[in-house]
């Protein structure tokens, strides 16, 4: 397997993979590009969107049973958390785009053929790890206001979060630690796995360029995180259903992102094939 034996170049890469500095014009031409992908390849790729529709709605029924009705929005929210990891087979439809190779729909699932495949699997189990201690934290939050009260209605629970100052205290307490675990996996990802799909590189070397990039753009990197939020939650309105549209046009835009974050000529292992 091409993965089992790291290449000398990766061995002996010491220099740190340069990144850029975007604006404004950057993100909107990831979107424009992204949607034009979408326009141009969805065919039956609507499907890996509608995934994401049955697991967001698996989401609501387990955690509309009373003892789990507390953990309702951090799981619907924290499958964002997870999303990055989902978007790598659109940034294997968007390579293959770009080196003008033919596309199809199953070339979603050959994302598992690129040399970085197994450090993909890492940055996931990272991803994981951060969806994990986001659940935690959540849990925490509402012990700390509720304590171990569990309401007995999927009423009397909205009841108790909108209408009550503890419930208000919730989600604003929710809402800015969610922020920062969102923020977290934004960084770590939105130029790493794009780089493990183009590129035969290290997790650590990919994870450590997103993060520079992140940090070097941080005002644009919060827009576009608004800007991704705010789509996710349009397409999670209608039962889900959107998202069939909204997931395939962020990984498309995302990848597009990543060509303007990084500095794709100056990585060793950068490839085409």
């Amino acid at each position: 397997m091409a993965t089992q034996t790291m290449s000398a170049s990766r061995q002996a890469r010491t220099k740190p993979i340069p990144v850029r500095t975007i604006n404004d014009d950057d993100l909107r031409f990831a979107l424009k590009q992204g949607y034009e992908d979408f326009g141009e390849l969805r065919g039956d790729l609507v499907f890996a969107g509608l995934i994401y529709t049955v697991l967001g709605l698996a989401a609501v029924v387990m955690t509309t049973t009373s003892p789990l009705m507390p953990f309702f929005y951090p799981v619907v929210a924290g499958v964002a958390l997870l999303g990055p990891v989902a978007a790598v087979g659109f940034y294997e439809l968007a390579r293959r785009r770009e080196n003008g190779e033919e596309v199809h729909w199953f070339n979603f699932a050959d994302v598992r053929k690129r040399p970085s495949v197994d450090d993909m699997g890492m940055v996931a189990g990272l991803l994981l790890v951060i969806f994990l201690g986001w659940l935690v934290s959540a849990g925490l939050l509402y012990w700390l206001i509720f304590g171990w009260a569990t309401p007995s209605s999927v009423g009397g629970f909205l009841a108790m979060i909108f209408t009550t100052p503890r419930g208000w205290a919730l989600i604003v307490a929710g809402t800015i630690v969610g922020a920062v675990f969102g923020w977290c996996v934004l960084a770590l990802s939105v130029a790493s796995l794009p780089m493990l799909v183009d590129c035969d590189v290290s997790a650590a070397d990919a994870v450590s360029a997103s993060w520079r990039a992140a940090q070097e753009n941080k005002r644009e990197l919060f827009r576009w995180g608004v800007v991704v939020t705010a789509l996710l939650v349009l397409g999670s309105i209608p039962l889900f259903v959107g998202l069939a549209f909204v997931l395939p046009w962020l990984g498309y835009s995302t990848w597009h992102l990543y060509t303007r974050l990084i500095d794709r000529s100056a990585v060793p292992n950068h490839r085409t094939d």
